[in-house]
């Protein structure tokens, strides 16, 4: 067990001697040495001790040590309470029935395992949370629930089924801190309500296309356009799309009509994510069995009713990203997962309707956030597959499944990862959809805003040349910018009147100026404008 530190206390300590680790990575390891000091590397931290608080060499001691000073890991936990059956906690609350650590561990144990200890009769003690809602997300504190079992408030935000982790590093109480409302606010005060209205059509389209672009199909009009009038309609609206009904309804209107998926909603068959290269399948995530599917998006169904009030741009990654881990359709996953985006950001009133945030966009018009988006989705899927790829098999005969897939994935250790695909760890999840959602307003929107003013102002003062209806002028404006400010041949047959002396050089001087009116950034295309020059060919 190379990954855990010289005379390890805590988790580090059970994991050496149970002979287990996580898939994801243990936040905090602790250790024993001669100063106290802690290392932080990549958000994980690693916590040294002096001798006084080594624990006493006993699973218990060495769990409340876990519970008491370092993050509880959910998927280790989960494992380490398989490995050890009952008896390590039974005889630890025996002892202790008044204890706070042995009642917490008790009831997480129930909770992670689905199985019944045995409540001594002198149990007693205040009430205290199940996890510390300053180290975990946790549910608010109008959703706990009093567990008079254990004595304690059960504030899990999900279910033992599916619960994502956010451990609150500095860096990421920052990133669940964005103040969306105040950076939307920004762009209102700065461009009107009105104009940002009126992008918010453009807008959409522009995430639509972007959504595609991100899985390869960026040249598909009509599905481009479906996808569009998909967020314009449904983000916000109705229930969130995490039950067989609501996503059948979702994916129907995303997909179209034509389709080999014979049903819709939940699949009914094994999924990966990944790719065919010269007739081999490459396999970059396998998603879990059909048989979780629904008690996996009940828990993230659960995980956002217990945290409501909190930050949206946490609950929109947990949202999406969780969503995309569980890939629960048997297409349409992508454009689902950057759909929850959006939807819960309107739901929770951090962007007003009909505004889309194109995010996708963002991504997809920098490759660095490119290469980062596919980074992040690694972070859960990397490590699971390290431990999956050898359980992989693809059958020499196709099956035929009842939504309509035909497969010949086999998978042989749906238990062994069950763990890993309840409990991700979401934490830089947030961090990276932070910055995502941050650049979208303060770049990506403010940029297209203003460029949208400037052919506002564009189009007026074309008709200061020129009356003509808004559509014929948005065709000369394109035909500008198209061919730098030259008067093309196809154009000048459309609309003769444009080839009288000194229209046209009047309409690109105005033109030029009205964009001139703006940043210098929105005049590298107008830069280039010649009036003098001679009618050329339309591109």
């Amino acid at each position: 067990m190379n990954d855990l530190p010289e005379d390890p206390i805590g988790a580090a300590w059970l994991a050496r001697t149970y002979e287990l680790l996580p898939t994801g990575r243990l936040p905090v390891q602790s250790r024993i040495g001669g100063r106290r000091a802690t290392q932080i590397s990549d958000g994980h931290r690693l916590e040294t001790y002096l001798e006084a608080m080594r624990p006493a060499a006993t699973p218990a001691a060495h769990l409340q040590f876990h519970l008491r000073h370092e993050v509880p890991h959910l998927e280790f936990l989960s494992r380490l309470f398989a490995r050890t059956g009952p008896d390590v906690v039974q005889a630890w609350i025996n002892t202790e029935p008044t204890g706070q650590y042995a009642r917490r561990a008790a009831f997480l144990y129930e909770w992670l395992t689905g199985e019944s200890l045995t409540v001594p009769e002198r149990i007693g003690g205040n009430y205290h949370d199940a996890i510390d809602s300053t180290k975990l997300v946790a549910a608010s504190d109008d959703r706990k629930i009093k567990v008079q079992r254990w004595r304690i408030n059960d504030n899990l935000p999900g279910t033992r089924h599916f619960c994502p982790i956010i451990v609150k590093t500095d860096t990421m109480v920052a990133a669940m801190g964005l103040d969306v409302p105040r950076l939307f606010q920004q762009l209102t005060d700065e461009f009107g309500e009105d104009l940002l209205q009126r992008a918010a059509v453009w807008m959409t389209l522009r995430e639509s296309k972007a959504s595609f672009a991100i899985e390869g199909e960026a040249d598909r009009a009509s599905r481009i356009e479906r996808f569009a009038d998909v967020m314009a309609r449904r983000t916000g609206e109705g229930d969130i799309p995490l039950n067989d009904t609501s996503l059948a309804q979702l994916q129907s209107e995303i997909l179209g009509k034509r389709t080999t998926l014979t049903r819709l909603g939940v699949r009914q068959s094994p999924v990966f994510v990944g790719e065919t290269v010269r007739f081999q399948n490459i396999v970059h995530y396998v998603a879990p069995p059909v048989d979780d599917l629904t008690a996996m998006l009940d828990g993230l169904q659960v995980f956002l009713e217990r945290t409501q009030g909190q930050s949206p741009v946490m609950r929109s990654t947990a949202a999406a990203f969780g969503f995309v881990y569980i890939h629960p359709l048997a297409d349409g996953n992508g454009r689902v997962h950057r759909f929850l985006i959006n939807d819960i950001l309107r739901r929770d009133g951090a962007v007003p309707d009909p505004v889309i945030l194109p995010v996708s966009a963002v991504i997809t018009d920098d490759s660095g956030e490119r290469r980062n988006y596919d980074r992040i989705l690694d972070e859960v899927s990397r490590p699971l597959m390290q431990e999956a790829r050898e359980h992989i098999t693809f059958a020499s005969k196709q099956t035929a499944y009842p939504d309509g897939v035909v497969a010949n994935l086999e998978f042989s250790a749906n238990e062994q990862l069950r763990p890993a695909w309840r409990y991700p760890n979401l934490g830089p999840h947030v961090s990276y959809l932070s910055n995502i959602i941050r650049r979208t307003l303060t770049e990506q929107m403010r940029e297209q805003s203003r460029y949208l003013r400037n052919h506002v102002r564009a189009r007026h003062a074309l008709k200061e040349v020129i009356e003509m209806p808004d559509h014929q002028a948005d065709r000369v404006l394109r035909s500008i910018e198209q061919n730098s400010g030259e008067l093309s041949n196809v154009l000048l047959k459309q609309m003769p009147i444009l080839g009288e002396p000194g229209v046209w050089t009047e309409i690109v001087e105005n033109v030029s100026r009205a964009f001139k009116e703006d940043t210098p950034t929105d005049t590298h295309v107008l830069s280039r404008y010649h009036p003098s020059r001679p009618a050329g060919k339309e591109s």
